[in-house]
């Protein structure tokens, strides 16, 4: 354990803090060159002065929280020669689906800002797709150099397959038809190991496995013809969770907490809403619509687990 960690981290916080007021004041100058177009509307050719910030801007960010991870993070646990670990058999997977949906997700909004600045199709996609890839996988690299944990090839898997996801239907559909979203429900099991798996609800969002559900959100009426009277809004998902977890693998679990069931999947269907097709008026409803559409709407599902059980649930979440 690193004995300076409170100087180093307060070191970290006032460059990361001269480093912020760096990017504000860069950003400043070229603010007043992106518009026109109206700021919130997406240039219809390119824009360069809004292709420059993009690039600064999510450059710097993701610089910052690099820089921020290996002083704040990294600099508490000795280092080591880069390692491979093998975890593809830790948390059901679970962690894998994080991957996948953070990677996805990641990089929606680096191809949407820049499609905001009129970048063609195919740069969106290639520099904007795959941010969330080539993020993911740059911390990744820092986990080799660290004594405490490795580099995971498994990682770097589920990290290009959520970019797959995003990137192979915008180029089959122009569109994605098929979302990634997430639910969260609390468990009994983070007050049994709190320290790994939360002592509070956010921290319990992040890493109690058994709270959460990766789900994948179908929009039926994109599959069917243009006229279908089918909602539009109306999505079919199928879901993934476990229960079960106090350790990485059912080994650690049955050695730490002897007596204790061994971990199950758990697998869902359900419905699901669409946020971004509800149709309004209010400019306001849809900024929020589609901000928050990753979240997946409760509602009545079916679960099947490995141990055997069926369920319905009149409502879940």
């Amino acid at each position: 354990m690193n004995t300076n960690a409170g100087s180093t981290s307060k070191g970290s916080l006032d460059r990361m803090r001269n480093w912020t007021w760096l990017i504000l004041l860069c950003s400043a100058s070229t603010f007043a060159q992106l518009t026109p177009p109206p700021f919130f509307k997406a240039a219809d050719s390119l824009h360069k002065p809004r292709r420059n910030f993009v690039a600064i801007s999510e450059a710097s960010l993701a610089t910052a929280a690099l820089v921020g991870l290996d002083r704040l993070w990294y600099a508490d646990f000795p280092r080591s020669s880069f390692q491979f670990i093998n975890d593809n058999d830790e948390w059901l997977q679970m962690d894998k689906a994080g991957h996948i949906f953070t990677a996805y997700y990641v990089g929606e909004v680096g191809a949407n800002t820049l499609r905001w600045a009129g970048v063609s199709k195919s740069d969106q996609l290639l520099y904007g797709g795959t941010l969330g890839f080539a993020f993911l996988t740059a911390v990744e690299v820092m986990d080799g150099f660290s004594a405490e944990w490795g580099a995971s090839l498994g990682d770097v898997a589920a990290n290009g397959l959520g970019t797959g996801l995003y990137i192979g239907q915008e180029l089959l559909w122009n569109e994605q038809r098929i979302r990634l979203k997430f639910s969260f429900s609390r468990s009994e099991y983070a007050a049994l190991r709190p320290n790994k798996l939360g002592e509070n609800y956010l921290q319990e969002v992040l890493k109690d496995y058994n709270g959460q559900t990766y789900w994948l959100s179908a929009n039926v009426h994109s599959f069917l013809k243009e006229e279908s009277r089918f909602p539009r809004w109306l999505n079919v998902a199928f879901g993934y969770g476990g229960e079960g977890m106090l350790a990485g693998t059912i080994e650690d679990q049955r050695r730490l907490f002897p007596g204790s069931s061994d971990p199950y999947r758990q697998f869902y269907l359900s419905l699901d809403i669409d946020l971004t097709k509800i149709e309004t008026r209010s400019k306001f409803l849809r900024s929020l619509f589609k901000t928050i559409n990753f979240i997946k709407v409760p509602a009545p599902a079916l679960e099947i687990t490995t141990n055997g059980d069926f369920k319905f649930h009149s409502f879940h979440f």
